[in-house]
């Protein structure tokens, strides 16, 4: 062998393992970033860390890739293995209570995946052709933090348009991970979207530091990775800003939890003995006085008929319960009102007022309709009725409720009502909290009604209370779901949970609640300051892109 040749080939050995192991890593990284969006199995305190640890090796091997289809493939690796595993929970639905197949609702998990995971593997694909020449040693600080920029921006443009599209699907966004942490404090300015960005910031960092290891420019990377940690210990300094100040006095909710088996909730002959012990234990006498609420909540579709088949004989218990306890009675119910254009059919939720008869087959006086719908479940997209078809669920193809509707006027708060997934969309949840003109007052408190029944006790339930936690830390408002399994909880402005029920098991939640008031930069701005930022990132790298690294 020639000795020119014999570097080349010492080169190249480890270069092709690498490349062989490049797969697998993205594959495992994918899976462990699906760990990280509630506690269980990972505690909570450690989620922020793994994130970032596990999306750094994503980074390390994009900036490694030979081109941007290879980055593109070990991007969608990566993705499939996250929605893989971090939305298992779908096969329940579909087999367990919808009677596919076990082997057809895998099947279609892995299809759903596989769609999911080409957003990651389109930002991939962009930061390997962005950041050409990433790789070579000369590229100093300015290159080495452009080319974190590059990543950052390119993952958080993949992760809003995932959001947004096809109705959008934000679970699993980077940023849900970063509920508590160091990065948690700037959700009040750029919403979980810039904490997808700081978390993919500071990923890179990583990367690169551990790409530069034992050269001679490692200096480089580490001027990427104390940005990072700067940004971290900014955050913790707004944490200390308060956003919103107390609106009125407290308000004492009940929530209610009734563990109704999803195989029992639509089955007709259980409808009245199930509706009877709802009642119940939503109307049992408070601990004292002092405990007595003002407002009972109840969740998703607690009556699940629509209340012009709900007759008197239960209409009327209901009202009792609400006359008797002094309280407003919230129940999710889905709804059939007439309308000028035609009748409507919704998932919704009516209020039951004390000294009110205002709830019967005719229609509430207040009533809620759910906006966000879910694709399958309550609306069916063209070209897939024959997917339904296939499925024993009680399906809806509902109307959608208005963008904005008044929020329920209780004890000198205002409650905005979300049903199930619509608390994923943080820029609609704002949206709620901001005034709407002087006769249109903006929430102090978001209530959230859910059923999550459909995907037994699962990372789901725990994922939805992440998510909520976010909104309450979005808008500075506090937030308070009521589920039928799980999980039931009260969420301080912080974020920080101050009471939850046990998933699985029948009961109530007493809690006092502070509502607020204030506008957070994110209510006031949405999204748009970090897609500007996101955009003028991208616009940036590919500019420098001309350019040889420096």
């Amino acid at each position: 062998m020639p000795p020119e040749s014999t570097p080349a080939a010492e080169v190249s050995l480890p270069a092709a393992r690498r490349s062989r192991r490049a797969p697998l890593a993205a594959l495992l990284a994918g899976g462990l970033q699906a760990l990280c969006f509630a506690p269980g199995p990972l505690p909570a305190w450690c989620l922020p860390f793994v994130q970032i640890a596990t999306l750094a090796v994503l980074a390390a091997l994009t900036f490694g890739a030979d081109r941007p289809r290879q980055a593109a493939g070990l991007g969608w690796l990566f993705g499939l293995a996250q929605f893989g595993i971090g939305v298992y929970w779908l096969t329940i639905s579909m087999h367990t209570f919808g009677g596919l197949p076990l082997p057809l609702a895998i099947a279609a998990l892995l299809l759903f995946a596989a769609a999911m995971a080409a957003y990651a593997a389109g930002a991939c694909a962009l930061t390997a052709w962005l950041c050409a020449g990433h790789g070579r040693p000369e590229q100093r600080a300015p290159r080495q933090i452009l080319n974190a920029v590059a990543w950052a921006s390119a993952w958080t443009l993949a992760e809003w348009l995932r959001g947004t599209l096809f109705t959008g699907f934000t679970w699993l966004n980077a940023g849900y991970a970063h509920a508590e942490g160091m990065f948690a404090a700037w959700a009040p300015f750029a919403g979980v979207y810039g904490l997808a960005w700081l978390s993919a910031f500071a990923a890179a960092a990583v990367a690169l530091m551990a790409r530069a290891k034992d050269t001679a420019y490692d200096r480089s990377a580490a001027a990427v990775v104390g940005l990072a940690l700067l940004t971290g210990l900014l955050g913790i300094v707004w944490g200390y800003i308060p956003w919103a100040r107390p609106l009125g006095e407290p308000l004492m909710v009940r929530l209610v939890q009734p563990a109704t088996p999803q195989s029992e909730k639509f089955q007709p002959e259980l409808f009245l003995p199930t509706q009877t012990r709802i009642r119940q234990l939503a109307a049992l006498a408070p601990k004292s006085e002092a405990d007595r609420p003002a407002v009972v909540i109840l969740p998703e579709t607690v009556l699940p008929i629509f209340q012009d088949q709900v007759p008197e004989s239960v209409w009327q218990p209901w009202r009792a319960a609400a006359e008797t306890m002094q309280a407003t009675f919230v129940l999710g119910v889905p709804l059939h009102l007439a309308a000028p254009t035609g009748d409507r059919y919704t998932n919704g939720a009516i209020a039951l007022r004390p000294q009110r008869a205002d709830a019967s087959a005719a229609g509430p006086a207040w009533h809620y309709d759910k906006h966000h719908l879910v694709p399958f479940g309550e609306f069916i997209p063209p070209g897939f009725h024959w997917f339904v078809r296939a499925l024993n669920i009680p399906l809806g193809d509902f109307d959608r409720g208005p963008a904005r509707q008044p929020p329920l006027a209780v004890g000198g708060q205002f409650l905005a009502i979300n049903i199930c997934y619509e608390d994923a969309f943080g820029e609609e949840i704002a949206a709620t909290v901001a005034p709407d003109g002087p006769d249109a007052p903006g929430a102090s408190i978001l209530v959230n009604l859910s059923n999550l029944a459909w995907f037994g006790n699962s990372w789901a339930l725990r994922q939805h209370l992440w998510i909520a936690r976010m909104r309450a830390l979005e808008t500075a408002r506090p937030m308070v779901r009521a589920t039928n399994t799980g999980a039931t909880a009260v969420i301080d402005a912080r974020g920080q949970v101050l009471g939850a029920l046990d998933p699985g098991r029948p009961g109530v939640l007493d809690a006092e609640v502070q509502g607020a008031q204030g506008l957070t930069p994110y209510v006031r701005w949405g999204n748009l300051p970090i897609l500007i930022w996101t955009l003028l990132g991208l616009l940036l790298a590919a500019r420098a892109r001309r350019y040889p690294p420096a």
